[in-house]
């Protein structure tokens, strides 16, 4: 089944307060209200969830990536603002730093522990930190997402340390009960909602009709501090983008028929340590191997970052990049498909945008290795973003 929202043909732009903005997939306008008696137009404050001095609290840990809540976090994070009464806060613990609107995301309070980060392996330390949080805010539940990247762990090892109730994978929830699949998926086991509550992915919709209070709390005096882990880090090994498996990749660069020069291409993917996709046209006309289509007859991806270079964006595409975080088109057709899905599109030729990103970002690796600045390297590429 096609799952890509449609958009009214009829419809094609919305109001914002920028001015006319092209609707791409699955956005809706209802956020955006018209103000004629002032002449102009603003987008509609979200209501604070609630204004009552909260009497408990649900409290939510996630690991942060480069100082934001991936979208499986934020939607634990939704989840408990969702299950929240009018006299209960929602509290974020952030392992690593924290750049987000708290209160967009749903949280009433936030500590952020930029000690603790993903990529160094501590769960010990980490269980501490938790359980120091949880003694500090005495939530009545935990919300956790249920991932491989860290919080899944430190769920698990939080509820035997603590001796808590625990649910794994939980794909159905409200204030009463939680549920996950069993019998290889042909059934529900439901239970009353436990203490720590994991939940699966794209089991909630982040997307939330109210905000939090967003206060910021110090974690001075609230988390101990750190001692030496009994677990030694060897490390993240890190290897050639080129060898990640697409489905794996967290940064994508495709190609389609509008690549001409594919050294050129390459090379820019190497430079940038991103995975090369590729379309169907492009595979079909030998310029990529099978293994590097993506779309409804290749390979569905789920990166946080992915360039279409010279890409239309026939549905099977779409399909294949539904889940993918934030999308960069290059394009010279302002009103192709993959603009539509795109978070920003280039309106510029291929080629030369590929010359002045591989120059732009050569420059700023050789800037950085230098220890000089690296804010002109920005200016290489100006001609083309404009």
């Amino acid at each position: 089944m096609n799952d890509i929202k449609r958009i009214d043909p009829r419809r094609p732009f919305i109001v914002t307060s920028a001015g006319l903005k092209r609707i791409t997939l699955g956005e809706v306008g209802n956020d955006i209200v018209l103000d004629f008696a002032h002449g102009g137009h603003k987008e509609a404050v979200k209501p604070r969830r609630t204004t009552k001095p909260a009497t408990r609290s649900l409290l939510v840990a996630a690991h942060t990536d480069r100082g934001a809540l991936d979208d499986h976090a934020r939607q634990a994070l939704a989840a408990a603002a969702l299950l929240a009464d009018d006299q209960t806060e929602v509290v974020l613990i952030a392992f690593g730093e924290f750049k987000d609107d708290a209160a967009a995301l749903g949280a009433d309070r936030h500590v952020a522990l930029p000690a603790f980060d993903r990529r160094n392996y501590a769960p010990d330390e980490e269980v501490r930190a938790l359980t120091a949080c949880v003694a500090a805010f005495a939530p009545a539940h935990i919300f956790m997402p249920d991932n491989a990247t860290g919080d899944g762990d430190l769920g698990r090892r939080y509820a035997a340390r603590a001796d808590a109730s625990i649910a794994t994978q939980v794909v159905e929830l409200d204030a009463a009960h939680v549920a996950s699949y069993a019998h290889a998926g042909r059934a529900l086991a439901s239970r009353a909602l436990p203490d720590v509550v994991l939940l699966a992915v794209n089991a909630v919709d982040a997307k939330l009709p109210f905000v939090g209070a967003g206060e910021a709390v110090s974690p001075e005096g609230i988390v101990p501090a750190s001692k030496v882990s009994a677990y030694v880090d060897l490390g993240i090994e890190e290897m050639d983008a080129a060898q990640v498996a697409l489905e794996e990749a967290d940064f994508i660069v495709s190609a389609g028929n509008g690549v001409s020069d594919i050294a050129a291409f390459e090379a820019l993917a190497g430079t940038l340590g991103a995975a090369i996709g590729a379309s169907r046209v492009a595979v079909d006309d030998g310029k990529f191997t099978r293994d590097k289509q993506i779309g409804a007859t290749g390979k569905t991806v789920e990166a946080s970052v992915y360039i279409a270079f010279g890409i239309s964006g026939a549905v099977q595409h779409l399909q294949g990049i539904k889940d993918c975080r934030h999308v960069i088109a290059v394009n010279l057709d302002a009103s192709a498909p993959i603009a539509k899905r795109a978070n920003l599109t280039i309106v510029a030729d291929t080629q030369e945008t590929i010359k002045a990103l591989s120059d732009a970002a050569a420059a700023a690796r050789a800037a950085r290795a230098n220890g000089t600045s690296i804010v002109q390297t920005a200016h290489v590429a100006e001609g083309v973003a404009a």
